[in-house]
């Protein structure tokens, strides 16, 4: 699959921020959040990155994690002060430094996916976790990006829609492995709040028999070590045999007084 032929994130950035405060697209950044508020409160450490297509909004305000900052590809009005300005797939942070990189519809927009993803893990620590919100092209949404291809699209519809098992593969190949993956909000892609009202009852319907086909996908990752295996304690107990040991006399002899 050719990346580059997208347009350049820097074109697509005003746009994206401008569809996500509004209508549909605040819906499903609602939605979004709703999945990461139940992810980060379980995610430990010290330094937790944001890399995404928002330099303002915070996602991670549910997280534990104390130092928290946003990297974003140029400097822009409301930003916190110590977010960074850098590229995704060149970021300025040490091996092994973060605990949790984020990654909101990074790689959806960008010419290099699998360079921001070799990026982010990185930086990530050893027994750090990745987080990685992208679009489902198996969905409404993708589907209406597949009518929509020869005609004027939306900004959303420039998305790579990454599969699944695409990212399985690039995750495995960086000595990743999946955790958790979820998905949400099926409802299809109309402007109108009113038309979205009226397929409430799929909401509920495919949350319970399609869970895989919601709009967008949130995938957990955790950073392994390489030749470590983690041993089960109840295999661990079998290794040993358990042989009969006498009573020590000094014990034998307290336990005479005490009678």
């Amino acid at each position: 699959m050719n990346y580059r032929n997208q347009e350049p994130v820097e074109q697509l950035s005003e746009p994206l921020r401008k569809w996500l405060s509004e209508n549909m697209g605040q819906d499903l950044l609602e939605a979004e959040q709703r999945i990461l508020d139940r992810l980060l409160p379980g995610l430990y450490g010290v330094h937790l990155a944001q890399i995404g297509i928002d330099p303002v909004r915070d996602l991670a305000e549910s997280s534990s994690i104390t130092h928290t900052f946003i990297v974003y590809h140029k400097l822009e009005l409301g930003m916190k002060t110590n977010s960074i300005v850098a590229q995704a797939t060149e970021l300025p942070l040490e091996h092994n430094s973060v605990d949790v990189v984020l990654l909101h519809h990074t790689l959806d927009f960008t010419a290099s996916p699998h360079q921001v993803l070799r990026e982010a893990a990185r930086v990530l620590r050893p027994g750090g976790h990745l987080l990685i919100v992208n679009f489902n092209p198996v969905s409404w949404w993708g589907i209406s990006r597949l009518l929509t291809r020869n005609s004027k699209k939306n900004v959303w519809q420039n998305a790579h829609f990454l599969s699944h098992h695409r990212l399985i593969d690039w995750i495995n190949l960086l000595e990743l492995t999946e955790l958790r993956s979820l998905s949400d909000y099926f409802f299809p892609p109309c402007e109108s709040p009113a038309v979205r009202r009226r397929f409430g009852w799929l909401q509920a319907f495919a949350r319970k028999s399609m869970p895989r086909f919601g709009a967008f996908n949130v995938i957990l990752a955790r950073k392994d070590i390489g030749g470590m295996t983690a041993i089960n304690p109840r295999n661990l107990a079998k290794r040993f045999i358990r042989l009969p040991v006498s009573e020590p006399a000094t014990t034998r002899g307290q336990a005479r007084e005490s009678r």
